[in-house]
């Protein structure tokens, strides 16, 4: 495919892409970009797909010549942490790739082609740069080993966690819903307020339960249907996996018990919504009796499977090369700093830690 722009231009492209590898302290371990456990990520494989990416798509061409190919770099990290957190999960869980099926899927390359220049979503245009620029079997197995471990996880799977939500309802001095950043940095202060004081969370909690009941039941009373809005605050529900739908790909799923988690509601019916929970306890060592579980698609049983991987990212002490960002445990992947994370997960004393 015809590079945009003259070979000077590309030259000049691809000396700067060549900065982000060159730059800057990192792990312990000498030219790695990440380590996993007794693995590593080279940061000669990231900026490898850097320089590929700039040959081979239009949007990451746009990206170099606004300055910004050190999003490609972070893309690049984090699905190549992903994959070494995958490979190692599924070696735990007795999981073996069923390579007929990707290589069936490979027959017709779904990660073939360009993303083009006006793509209109930048975090999704910058991860499909990145996955059409790795070796596209890889790619296709990754997404293979996501959705067995969820398979896999999904019928033993259980939390039980008390939550409340902001933005969702009015508040309480004030009788307005909080929006915007007013209802994340109200979301992230209730976080670290409960994993600093669990006895204050249970209590604010319980006091938000018994507000939704007054809000659901002079509604009802005005004539209005809230029997289709989803629970707004919970103390002490035990949910399934398999009941849970979206919610099973947050980090209410991946956190250990004792842990607090603030992140943006999943799903479009409370959009804006923010969700704060505190987990009690994680079951995943027997099978969990539910209803009939709704059907899962292809994108939620993946994310649920990535969600996986969160404890094992602990487990493992996995470390990421400052030059690249932090990890963030909320949106499992690599971001520039701690405030550009989607939410926080914090264990209890603690402020909002960053992985790095």
């Amino acid at each position: 495919m015809r590079i945009i722009g003259r070979p000077r231009a590309l030259v000049a492209v691809v000396a700067g892409a060549l900065l982000l590898a060159g730059c800057g302290s990192g792990p312990g371990q000498a030219g790695a970009a990440a380590v996993i456990g007794d693995r590593a990520v080279s940061l000669d494989q990231v900026q490898a797909l850097i320089d590929k990416a700039v040959r081979e798509q239009p949007y990451a061409q746009k990206l170099a010549g606004e300055h910004k190919l050190e999003e490609v770099g972070r893309a690049a990290v984090t699905q190549l942490v992903l994959h070494e957190l995958l490979v190692q999960a599924a070696e735990k869980q007795g999981i073996t790739p069923n390579y007929g099926q990707i290589d069936a899927q490979l027959a017709k390359d779904p990660l073939n082609g360009p993303v083009p220049a006006d793509a209109s979503n930048e975090t999704q245009a910058v991860s499909q740069v990145v996955a059409r620029s790795r070796d596209h079997r890889e790619s296709l197995t990754d997404t293979y080993l996501a959705q067995a471990l969820a398979e896999k996880a999904i019928p033993n799977l259980s939390v039980t966690f008390d939550f409340t939500t902001i933005g969702s309802m009015p508040d309480q001095n004030t009788g307005s819903a909080l929006q915007g950043p007013e209802a994340k940095k109200a979301a992230l202060d209730l976080a670290r307020q409960f994993a600093a004081d669990p006895a204050a969370a249970q209590k604010r909690i319980g006091s938000d339960v018994q507000y939704e009941a007054q809000l659901r039941q002079q509604a009802k009373q005005a004539g209005n249907n809230v029997d289709s809005i989803p629970p707004l605050t919970g103390l002490g529900d035990a949910v399934p996996a398999a009941q849970a739908g979206a919610l099973a790909s947050t980090p209410v799923f991946g956190s250990p018990a004792g842990t607090v988690t603030a992140f943006p509601y999943p799903g479009q019916d409370l959009a804006g919504t923010w969700f704060v929970a505190v987990i009690k306890q994680r079951t995943d060592d027997r099978t969990v009796a539910t209803e009939q579980a709704p059907a899962l698609d292809a994108a939620t049983k993946t994310a649920i499977g990535m969600r996986q991987l969160q404890p094992l990212f602990d487990e493992l002490g996995v470390r990421v090369n400052k030059r690249y960002g932090v990890w963030d445990a909320v949106g499992m992947t690599v971001v520039p700093n701690q405030d550009s994370a989607q939410g926080l997960v914090l264990f209890p004393g603690d402020s909002g830690r960053a992985q790095q």
